[in-house]
């Protein structure tokens, strides 16, 4: 069998209180693999260990116990593999405002050392792909939030990641904005066979973007596990009424994640 891209075995993660009176779980013996080529949408209330779990993965902070690998190797022991690996899109598009759209695109790529004349064209390549033709030497403030979006994806997408963790990238968008940005987010994930794990507390913004959709209890653990690719309405119908169900079973979070 293929490897899979992203393994979780019992993986567990705790943080000291401020108090000082123990330890507060976020994660606990949470067990789960992606496959090559997979979109994965976790699912779960605020609070529920999503934003942990995306950590360390994307080799922010180390787990407590237990085993994580990513293309089979320790994402925070070792960071350094996974420069140009890994894209990231996050719930703000976190642009550079002195930077135009072109600079803020092509930034990943001068970190990672490209050709500069290489690195311009990767950048205009996918502002095209992403639909901001002509708005290359726009600022932040020049363009609307889903342009801003859009090019945060685009500079995601130009290092040419093998896998690309997106933690509510569209929260903040209106619901029209976000539907459109998901449908090209989708497209180009295909098109380019990249691995993505994609963070939502939406269950119509999970099942629409997931092949599969993990659906998060506090501390971090599965509760739900059901996959979508090829599913038929019946199903899909049938896999929205338990995830309603398990998500009304999960009490509100005593604090926040």
């Amino acid at each position: 069998m293929t490897e899979p891209v992203i393994r979780f075995r019992d993986v567990s993660k705790a943080f000291r209180r401020p108090d000082g009176r123990g330890d507060f779980v976020a994660v606990d013996k949470l067990s789960f693999e992606i496959a090559k080529g997979e979109i994965v949408a976790v699912l779960g209330k605020t609070g529920c260990g999503k934003s942990t779990m995306f950590n360390i993965v994307a080799g922010l902070t180390e787990a407590s116990s237990g085993e994580t690998r990513v293309v089979g190797h320790d994402p925070f022991r070792e960071f350094e593999f996974f420069r140009g690996k890994i894209g990231i899109v996050f719930q703000g598009d976190r642009l550079m405002p002195w930077r135009t759209a072109l600079d803020n695109v092509r930034l990943g790529l001068q970190i990672l050392d490209t050709d500069p004349k290489q690195a311009e064209e990767t950048a205009r390549q996918w502002m095209t792909r992403l639909g901001l033709a002509g708005h290359e030497n726009d600022y932040p403030h020049a363009l609307s939030g889903g342009m801003r979006q859009r090019v945060s994806i685009a500079r995601a997408f130009a290092v040419d990641p093998e896998i690309l963790l997106c933690d509510e990238p569209f929260s903040a968008l209106d619901e029209m904005t976000a539907r459109d940005l998901r449908a090209e987010f989708v497209r180009l994930v295909r098109q380019s066979n990249k691995t993505a794990v994609f963070i939502t507390h939406q269950l119509g913004e999970a099942m629409e973007i997931g092949d599969r959709v993990l659906v998060f209890h506090r501390p971090a653990r599965i509760a739900y596990e059901t996959r979508l690719a090829g599913a038929d309405e019946a199903h899909r119908k049938q896999a929205h009424d338990a995830i309603m169900q398990v998500l009304g079973a999960e009490p509100a979070p005593a604090r926040p994640e």
